[in-house]
């Protein structure tokens, strides 16, 4: 087990008053002062569909190209330019360059339609858009988007941004830690858009105080394959890369065979997914090693539990040398750390892959606050717990109940400065003396390690006056195979007395329900369909306390809409 730097910020100190000057840098900044301890490391790395690979030296030459060309098309400080594109070195690339240049990024969701985007770009009043080749056309031409420029990040449409040759002799605006670096628009954003302004200060804090739960080092090959424009990639993956040295491989699709590949080419340290992938990975690997027999499976489940032991008790981990078989089926031989973020994650998920010998690290945090908030250290993890407060970090729980569940509230270097052009917003969010009220409920224990709840607004208000969070019931469904979708709400039971039950709208999954039905010889009908999902309701409405019980049961034709960060939209489901 490597001894953890507690303070790695402490290397800031060397370069202070010659690199930059007040607390943090700025991210140019950083990323020159890491270009002038590796440059020729490499920095960003591509393999679909060829392979690119860019030295930090490399990037930095682009990046002051690209900078160069905004200033010489009249960019001024803080003017707002738009970048949305799938993960790659050019949205890397661009994204430095545009800080370079004194301007503030606006990276936008790719998934989103030309119309959605235009209505987010006209509200930031954008000047320059970067985008690939599907909306290098379209997108320019929508209704109320007014720029000066686009550029292509794909060589094979219009101007390409890494074809830029330009010089110019303007004077870079002086750009300091507290000046506005990106405005992120939080997911499923309706009527006024609600846009976080984050400064170099907010995403170079967090960046390196989360370190302080969690060492990485300029020899550590990060996998971006999670959307690079929301601010869990960004900053878990693209700041924290370039703030050490690392290199970052760039995922382009979410398809099983080419997450495998790119693992594996490129050699991974650092994979951060989400739970539904992580969940997906150990199913599949436990899946495999049950098919070998039962006593092969219950020799491997029983050195997984002598590894878990060692690895938590005794702080060391046999499991990495122990399972490097099983995790190279997974394409985790070279891993170091799994970090698993964007939702709630099953204790049972999170203790298997520990087990296996991958230091598996869940974290807490918001849009608004960098994002990151908690992290699981690595050598003292809670399985139940989201991870314990970073340094830096100021959390309460306000109005605790008697359980000490109440609502999270933080302040911090990380909290944003507000909503764009939405004040009204901005002041809903903060209290009268300066806390972000995060939504969430939750609690901490003596050791500020945190445990969620629920998000505030989804909160059932049963018969008893009891309150159910859906997430707690959710959770219980995670390592189901049959189940692909779930989301429990309250129904109204008595709109006087304002008395809600609780039901779940439940999306099977289609292989699962195929297989079983093989296994009979027959097709499922959807009787026995949802036969057989309100069998799976009732099994977890046993491990429940009564008050938390689904009282009824949708099963649903179609899967129900979700987020880009795979989130479903719990008001867009309706029966």
């Amino acid at each position: 087990m490597q001894t953890r730097d507690t303070q790695p910020w402490k290397t800031l100190d060397t370069y202070r008053g010659t690199h930059f000057s007040g607390e943090w840098p700025t991210i140019p900044e950083l990323f020159a002062i890491t270009c002038e301890r590796y440059a020729d490391r490499r920095a960003f790395t591509c393999f679909d569909p060829v392979t690119q690979v860019y030295s930090y030296r490399q990037a930095a030459l682009h990046i002051e190209t690209i900078a160069a060309w905004l200033l010489a098309k009249g960019l001024k400080s803080g003017d707002r330019v738009a970048l949305t594109g799938k993960n790659s070195p050019e949205w890397a690339m661009t994204y430095l360059a545009i800080l370079t240049a004194g301007g503030t990024v606006v990276p936008l969701d790719y998934q989103l339609t030309d119309e959605e985007l235009a209505r987010l770009m006209s509200f930031a009043e954008v000047k320059f858009l970067f985008v690939d080749r599907e909306k290098y056309d379209s997108l320019p031409r929508q209704k109320n988007v007014k720029l000066k420029d686009t550029i292509s990040l794909s060589p094979e449409t219009g101007t390409y941004v890494l074809d830029l040759e330009v010089k110019t002799d303007k004077a870079r605006p002086e750009v300091g830690e507290d000046d506005l670096a990106a405005i992120l628009f939080t997911s499923g954003t309706t009527g006024t858009p609600k846009g976080v302004m984050l400064t170099h200060k907010n995403l170079v804090s967090d960046c390196f105080l989360a370190q302080g739960q969690m060492n990485i080092y300029h020899t550590d090959v990060f996998y971006a394959l999670l959307p690079i424009h929301h601010a869990y990639c960004m900053l878990a993956v693209f700041i924290e890369s370039i703030s050490v040295g690392a290199e970052i491989v760039f995922g382009k699709r979410l398809a099983v065979a080419q997450i495998m590949k790119d693992l594996k080419q490129g050699q991974v340290t650092m994979f951060l997914a989400i739970p539904m992938l992580f969940n997906k990975m150990i199913k599949g690997l436990m899946r495999g090693v049950r098919e070998k027999g039962v006593l092969v499976y219950g020799g491997i489940r029983a050195l997984m539990s002598v590894s878990g032991f060692c690895k938590r008790v005794l702080g060391f981990n046999p499991g990495a040398r122990v399972f490097k078989g099983l995790l190279a089926k997974l394409a985790l031989d070279t891993n170091r750390i799994c970090i698993c973020g964007g939702g709630p994650l099953p204790s049972s998920t999170y203790r298997m892959f520990n087990e296996l010998g991958i230091d598996f690290v869940q974290g807490y945090g918001l849009t608004e606050t960098s994002p990151i908030l908690t992290l699981n250290p690595i050598e003292q993890y809670k399985e139940e717990s989201v991870g314990q407060v970073i340094h830096g970090v100021e959390m309460k729980i306000q109005d605790p109940d008697e359980r000490g569940n109440g609502d999270i509230i933080v302040r911090g270097p990380m909290v944003m400065q507000g909503y764009y052009r939405n004040d009204e917003a901005t002041r809903e969010t903060f209290t009268d003396d300066g806390w972000l009220i995060t939504g969430d409920v939750g609690y901490l224990d003596n050791d500020r390690y945190l445990y969620l709840t629920g998000r505030k607004k989804s909160l059932i208000v049963t018969e008893g006056g009891k309150n159910v969070f859906p997430e707690e019931i959710e959770d219980r469904f995670q390592l189901y195979d049959e189940v692909e979708q779930v989301m429990v709400r309250g129904y109204q039971k008595d709109a006087m007395q304002k008395i809600e039950g609780i039901e779940a709208f439940v999306y099977p999954n289609p292989d699962a329900i195929k297989a079983i039905g093989e296994k009979r010889g027959t097709i499922m009908s959807p009787d026995q369909v949802q036969s057989h999902i309100e069998g799976i309701v009732s099994d977890v409405n046993r491990s429940m306390l009564p008050y938390k019980r689904i009282e009824k049961v949708h099963v649903l034709d179609e899967p129900m809409e979700m987020t880009t960060t795979k989130k479903i939209k719990r008001h867009a489901v309706s029966v």
